[in-house]
C-alpha cells in the first residue's frame, strides 16, 4: 500500500514539474516566425492572433504603415504599433527600432536579437503587417495656383507636375504658365545635391505635350511664379 501511494505521489510530482517547465518563459526555443506560427498555435490556442500568420518576406515597410507585433512567449495578444515619420517603430522593452524598407520577418528578425541581449534567454518575435499606408509621400505647391500647400501622392500613383496643379485648383489669374519650376533635394544631402526643372504648361497642359511633363518624387516643390502684368 504505501508503495502504491509513493509511485501515485511520485506521478503526480512529475505531471506537475512538466507543467511547470512548460509555462517557463525561457523554455521555448528560438525560432523564425514561421516556423512559431506553426509549432505553437496548439498550445497557445485561437486566442494568440498571429499565429497562423506567415511573414511577407517582399512587403518593405513604409512611414505611416500599422503592424501588430507579438512575443509568444508573454502569451499576450499582439500589440498594434505605427511606423513612425521618423521611419522607426517604438516597440516594448527595446524602444525604437528602425522599420522602413525592411520586411516584417526581417524586423522581426532584429526584434528578437535585441531582446534576447538583455531581456530574454529565447524570444519568438511575430510582426504582420496591419494596415499599409495608402500615401507615399507629399509634394509642396505655391504661387499662382488656387490652392497653396501639400499635395498627397498615393501608392502606385504618377504624380506630374501638370497633375500636382490641377489638383490644386488649377492657375491664379496671374500664373506665369511658361516658367513653372520644380525643385528637388537639397535639404538633408547638402545643396550641391539640389535640382531645378523648368516646365513649360502651356506646351504640356494647354497644348497636350504631356511626354515634356515632369514625374515628382516626395517632397518635391512646385513654384508657379507670376507674371508681368503690363498696364
Amino acid at each position: 500500500m504505501a508503495v502504491a501511494m509513493v509511485a501515485m505521489l511520485g506521478g503526480s510530482l512529475g505531471v506537475a514539474a512538466a507543467q511547470s517547465s512548460g509555462f517557463a518563459p525561457y523554455s521555448i526555443g528560438s525560432v523564425n516566425p514561421v516556423a512559431a506560427s506553426t509549432t505553437n498555435s496548439d498550445s497557445l490556442g485561437p486566442k494568440a492572433g498571429l499565429n497562423s500568420y506567415v511573414p511577407d518576406d517582399k512587403y518593405r515597410l513604409r512611414v505611416g504603415d500599422k503592424i501588430a507585433f507579438q512575443i509568444l512567449e508573454d502569451r499576450d495578444m499582439p500589440k498594434n504599433l505605427v511606423v513612425t515619420d521618423s521611419g522607426e517603430v517604438d516597440f516594448p522593452y527595446i524602444g525604437r527600432v528602425a522599420a522602413v524598407d525592411k520586411t516584417c520577418q526581417q524586423l522581426a528578425n532584429t526584434c528578437r536579437q535585441q531582446l534576447e541581449q538583455e531581456y530574454y534567454y529565447r524570444a519568438t518575435v511575430i510582426i504582420a503587417l496591419d494596415t499599409a499606408n495608402r500615401v507615399l509621400g507629399r509634394v509642396y505647391i505655391w504661387g499662382q495656383v488656387r490652392n497653396q500647400g501639400a499635395v498627397e501622392i498615393g501608392v502606385n500613383e504618377t504624380m506630374t507636375a501638370g497633375r500636382a496643379i490641377l489638383r490644386a485648383g488649377g492657375f491664379g489669374d496671374f500664373a506665369n504658365k511658361k516658367k513653372v519650376r520644380v525643385v528637388r533635394g537639397g535639404d538633408a544631402s547638402g545643396p550641391e545635391s539640389k535640382q531645378s526643372f523648368e516646365l513649360n504648361m502651356v506646351e504640356i497642359l494647354e497644348e497636350g505635350r504631356t511626354e515634356k511633363d515632369l514625374a515628382l518624387q516626395p517632397e518635391d516643390f512646385v513654384i508657379v511664379p507670376s507674371r508681368l502684368i503690363n498696364f
